[in-house]
Protein backbone atom coordinates (compact mmCIF):
# COMPACT_ATOMS: atom_id res chain seq x y z
CA UNK A 1 0.00 0.00 0.00
CA UNK A 2 1.35 3.52 -1.31
CA UNK A 3 2.93 5.35 1.53
CA UNK A 4 2.38 3.06 4.93
CA UNK A 5 4.26 0.61 5.98
CA UNK A 6 3.27 -2.46 7.34
CA UNK A 7 3.13 -1.60 11.13
CA UNK A 8 0.75 1.52 10.31
CA UNK A 9 -1.36 -0.91 8.39
CA UNK A 10 -1.83 -3.26 10.84
CA UNK A 11 -2.17 -0.78 13.88
CA UNK A 12 -5.47 1.26 11.69
CA UNK A 13 -6.55 -2.06 10.52
CA UNK A 14 -7.01 -3.15 14.18
CA UNK A 15 -8.28 0.02 15.31
CA UNK A 16 -11.02 0.12 12.67
CA UNK A 17 -12.13 -3.27 12.80
CA UNK A 18 -12.35 -3.57 16.36
CA UNK A 19 -14.09 -0.05 16.86
CA UNK A 20 -17.00 -1.10 13.78
CA UNK A 21 -17.57 -4.17 15.76
CA UNK A 22 -17.88 -2.41 19.32
CA UNK A 23 -19.43 0.85 18.60
CA UNK A 24 -22.78 -1.44 17.92
CA UNK A 25 -22.76 -3.19 21.12
CA UNK A 26 -21.35 -0.64 23.38
CA UNK A 27 -24.09 1.95 22.03
CA UNK A 28 -26.97 -0.68 22.79
CA UNK A 29 -25.92 -0.97 26.34
CA UNK A 30 -25.28 2.61 26.94
CA UNK A 31 -28.60 3.67 25.54
CA UNK A 32 -30.81 1.12 26.13
CA UNK A 33 -31.39 1.05 29.89
CA UNK A 34 -34.12 -0.44 31.80
CA UNK A 35 -36.32 2.91 31.26
CA UNK A 36 -35.60 2.10 26.93
CA UNK A 37 -35.49 -1.82 27.34
CA UNK A 38 -38.24 -1.80 24.94
CA UNK A 39 -36.15 0.53 21.88
CA UNK A 40 -33.33 -1.09 19.51
CA UNK A 41 -30.33 0.66 18.02
CA UNK A 42 -32.37 1.14 14.71
CA UNK A 43 -35.42 2.84 16.62
CA UNK A 44 -33.14 5.16 18.98
CA UNK A 45 -31.76 6.35 15.52
CA UNK A 46 -34.95 7.16 13.78
CA UNK A 47 -35.72 9.09 17.43
CA UNK A 48 -33.05 11.15 16.07
CA UNK A 49 -33.87 11.88 13.03
CA UNK A 50 -37.10 12.85 14.44
CA UNK A 51 -35.60 15.34 16.31
CA UNK A 52 -37.25 17.78 19.16
CA UNK A 53 -38.04 20.66 16.19
CA UNK A 54 -40.69 20.97 14.06
CA UNK A 55 -42.86 17.65 12.85
CA UNK A 56 -41.09 16.16 10.16
CA UNK A 57 -42.80 13.88 6.94
CA UNK A 58 -42.00 10.70 6.75
CA UNK A 59 -39.66 11.51 3.19
CA UNK A 60 -37.61 13.59 5.08
CA UNK A 61 -36.87 11.22 7.86
CA UNK A 62 -36.43 8.83 5.27
CA UNK A 63 -33.29 10.48 3.71
CA UNK A 64 -31.94 11.60 5.98
CA UNK A 65 -31.38 8.01 7.43
CA UNK A 66 -31.01 6.71 3.99
CA UNK A 67 -33.78 4.36 4.32
CA UNK A 68 -36.89 3.98 2.00
CA UNK A 69 -40.47 5.25 2.98
CA UNK A 70 -41.45 1.46 3.13
CA UNK A 71 -38.77 0.63 5.70
CA UNK A 72 -39.27 3.62 7.57
CA UNK A 73 -42.54 2.80 7.87
CA UNK A 74 -42.38 -0.61 9.97
CA UNK A 75 -39.83 1.18 12.23
CA UNK A 76 -42.68 3.82 12.68
CA UNK A 77 -45.80 1.53 13.40
CA UNK A 78 -43.25 0.08 16.06
CA UNK A 79 -42.39 3.39 17.39
CA UNK A 80 -46.21 4.72 17.36
CA UNK A 81 -47.38 1.15 19.14
CA UNK A 82 -44.44 1.59 21.81
CA UNK A 83 -45.47 5.25 22.55
CA UNK A 84 -42.39 6.92 21.51
CA UNK A 85 -43.63 8.54 18.42
CA UNK A 86 -47.06 10.66 17.15
CA UNK A 87 -48.43 10.75 13.25
CA UNK A 88 -50.60 13.91 12.64
CA UNK A 89 -52.11 14.23 8.94
CA UNK A 90 -51.43 17.42 7.52
CA UNK A 91 -53.88 20.70 7.47
CA UNK A 92 -53.31 21.81 3.97
CA UNK A 93 -53.24 18.49 2.44
CA UNK A 94 -54.21 15.25 4.41
CA UNK A 95 -52.49 12.59 2.33
CA UNK A 96 -49.06 13.97 4.41
CA UNK A 97 -48.39 12.61 7.99
CA UNK A 98 -46.12 14.23 10.15
CA UNK A 99 -44.18 12.69 12.47
CA UNK A 100 -43.13 13.97 15.82
CA UNK A 101 -41.74 12.62 19.61
CA UNK A 102 -44.71 11.79 22.10
CA UNK A 103 -43.27 13.01 25.74
CA UNK A 104 -41.69 9.76 26.39
CA UNK A 105 -39.94 9.85 22.80
CA UNK A 106 -38.29 13.44 23.81
CA UNK A 107 -36.98 11.56 26.90
CA UNK A 108 -35.34 8.80 24.68
CA UNK A 109 -33.94 11.50 22.57
CA UNK A 110 -32.44 13.36 25.39
CA UNK A 111 -31.16 10.38 26.70
CA UNK A 112 -29.44 9.30 23.40
CA UNK A 113 -27.63 13.04 23.59
CA UNK A 114 -26.40 12.73 26.27
CA UNK A 115 -24.40 9.77 25.33
CA UNK A 116 -23.10 11.38 22.64
CA UNK A 117 -22.26 14.09 24.35
CA UNK A 118 -20.21 12.29 26.92
CA UNK A 119 -19.15 10.22 23.82
CA UNK A 120 -17.59 13.15 22.12
CA UNK A 121 -15.88 14.78 25.53
CA UNK A 122 -14.18 10.94 26.32
CA UNK A 123 -12.82 11.14 22.51
CA UNK A 124 -11.35 14.94 22.87
CA UNK A 125 -10.35 14.70 26.10
CA UNK A 126 -6.47 15.88 26.02
CA UNK A 127 -6.40 16.71 22.99
CA UNK A 128 -5.17 20.18 21.83
CA UNK A 129 -7.19 21.79 18.97
CA UNK A 130 -4.69 20.84 16.15
CA UNK A 131 -5.44 17.25 17.12
CA UNK A 132 -9.02 17.19 16.82
CA UNK A 133 -8.60 18.99 13.58
CA UNK A 134 -7.07 15.75 12.19
CA UNK A 135 -9.02 13.87 13.83
CA UNK A 136 -12.18 15.10 12.11
CA UNK A 137 -10.25 15.68 8.86
CA UNK A 138 -9.31 11.55 9.35
CA UNK A 139 -13.27 10.80 10.11
CA UNK A 140 -14.71 12.83 7.50
CA UNK A 141 -12.58 11.31 4.72
CA UNK A 142 -13.25 7.82 6.44
CA UNK A 143 -16.88 8.88 5.93
CA UNK A 144 -16.96 10.00 2.60
CA UNK A 145 -15.35 6.27 1.63
CA UNK A 146 -17.83 4.58 3.36
CA UNK A 147 -20.52 7.22 1.41
CA UNK A 148 -18.69 6.58 -1.97
CA UNK A 149 -19.32 2.54 -1.83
Amino acid sequence: MKGINVDTYGTLNEVLVRLFRDIMDIEQQAIITQEFSNLTNNDMHVIEAIGIGEPKNMSAIARELSVTVGTLTIAMNSLVKKGYVTRQRGKEDRRVVYISLSEKGKEAYEHHARFHQEMIAGVVAGLSENEIEVLIKALTKLNQWFRSL
